[in-house]
This record gives structure tokens, sequence and C-alpha cells, in this order.
């Protein structure tokens, strides 16, 4: 590495069990367009949400080395579940800041909600690790936390189908039980369901602030940059690369799409598959 080299002109890393992460991407590059931004997608292995812990903690790790060998500055955790269930290893391994979707969420429902009754979407596994209640009802033990686990959502948002009748009544049937409690604020808790926001917003209501983790998590970023003396100087012009474990790519031009992203030429990284 040359001599004059800062850290700043590193790259973000940013990884995702698949696509959804990009979400995490895109609020990325709108609140900081100096910086350059590695994602990798772990295709081979998604979806992790039906994984155990020791098992995305493995996975998570694996892809944060891939990450650091691009000399990434700093370990965004794009997704909800890796999270929920790897973020602390990771913490204690690497010697880079390592950031996650979850805290930021928790954050922001707090300040957000005026009621104090907060509902969770989210996999699976990020709904029955209580990551979500636990960082909220820290934050204010008097908030009431409903959770709903929404596992059709993701397989709806990677067919594309954003704005369709199907995708409504999905939602509604998982969406019903929250408002029912009365909730005034949800947190979108997967990095897919920024791309349902509209028709979220269409079941919820006005009432309900839609709490995106995408966008806070960039936030944190953005503040943990700063702390650090880690932003790209302002005249440095960022770019996005992406690099994905399997050669699957059809959602993520319908990403590309919605997002508004700006994605070349597709790298491939290999990783060990299996359990």
């Amino acid at each position: 590495m040359p001599e004059n080299h800062h850290p700043r002109l590193d790259p973000i890393g940013v990884f995702d069990s698949g696509i959804g992460g990009l979400t995490v991407v895109a609020a990325l590059q709108d609140l900081l367009p100096s910086e350059t931004i590695f994602y990798i997608g772990d295709t081979a292995r998604v979806p992790y949400g039906g994984k155990s812990r020791r098992t995305v903690e493995r996975y998570s790790i694996e892809i944060g080395g891939l990450l650091l060998a691009e000399q990434a500055k700093i370990l965004v955790v794009a997704c909800n579940t890796a999270s929920a269930l790897a973020v602390p290893r990771m913490q204690d391994i690497f010697k880079v800041p390592v950031q996650g979707v979850v805290a930021p969420g928790a954050t922001a429902a707090v300040m957000a909600t005026k009621n104090k009754r907060i509902g969770v979407i989210g996999t699976r596994a990020t709904i029955a690790s209580g990551a979500y209640e636990h960082a909220i009802t820290n934050r204010d033990p008097e908030t009431l936390v409903c959770s709903e686990a929404c596992p059709l959502l993701v397989p709806l948002i990677e067919e594309g189908m954003f704005d369709d009748p199907v995708t409504d009544q999905i939602l509604k049937r998982y969406l019903t039980p929250l408002l029912d409690q009365g909730i005034d604020t949800l947190v979108l808790g997967c990095t897919h369901y920024p791309l349902l926001r509209r028709a979220i917003a269409r079941i919820t209501g006005p009432g309900v602030t839609l709490v995106d983790s995408a966008r806070n998590c960039a936030l944190a970023v953005r503040d943990l940059l700063s702390s650090r003396d880690l932003a790209a100087p302002p005249e440095h012009l960022g770019r996005l690369q992406v690099a994905l474990t399997d050669s699957t790519e059809g959602f993520l031009r319908t990403a590309e799409k919605a997002l508004d992203l700006q994605i070349g030429d597709v790298e491939l990284r290999a990783v060990q598959l299996g359990e």
C-alpha cells in the first residue's frame, strides 16, 4: 500500500445474504456520494433467515473477511438476520468498525412512536431472535413491541411483485394483527422491505410511521465514519462494485432498476457451501 494512502479512500464494505441489502447501498449513495462501496451478496447461500446462529455467524465472518480483502474500512451488515445473530461476534473478531441495521432501526422507532406501540416485521430468524424487541425495550422499557414473521414477502419482492394484488393480500394478512394492536410505528425489519414501502403504506394508512432500517443504517454509517475520521473527502468520486457468491442476476437487475442504481459488471467470489 502506498505511503501516502489514507483509509478514508478505502471502500465501505457492505454485505447481505442476497440482493436486498442494495436498499442500504442506495441509501448510502444518497447520503455519502463521495464513498466507494464494495457490496457482496451471498447468493450461493441465501436465505440466512432459516439458519442457526452458529451458521449465520460463520457465513458473516467469511463474507466479512472477503470484504477486508478489498480493503474495506468499515463493514456494514445490510442483513437483519445477520445483524441480529452475528454482529456481536464480528465486532469481537474484526478490527474495523462493524455496523448492523437493527440498532439504528430500533433507535429511530423509539424516537418516532407517540403511543409507545411499535410493530416489527421481518424474517422468521430475525423475529425469533427477539433482537428488535430487545433493542427497543432497552431504549424505552415502557414500549410495547408487536412482531410478525413475514416469510412470503421476500419471494414476492424478488419476483418484482411490488404493486400486485397478491402482495397486497399477503401484506394485509401479516399486518392486520399488528394494526389491531394499535401500533403507530412499523419497523421494516428486512432490507428487502423498503422495496414494498408504497404497498405497505397502502395497508397501514397515514397514521403509522414506517421506519426504514436501510435509511437509518446509512445515517449511522455516516456518523460512524465522521467520528472515526474515515469519511472520504467531498471531492472524491464514489463508485459501486458488486460481487455475488453465485451467478444469479435476475433480482439484481430488478433491484438495480427499482433503486436507480448503476451496477456494471458483477464479480464472483467463492465461498464454502454447506452447513
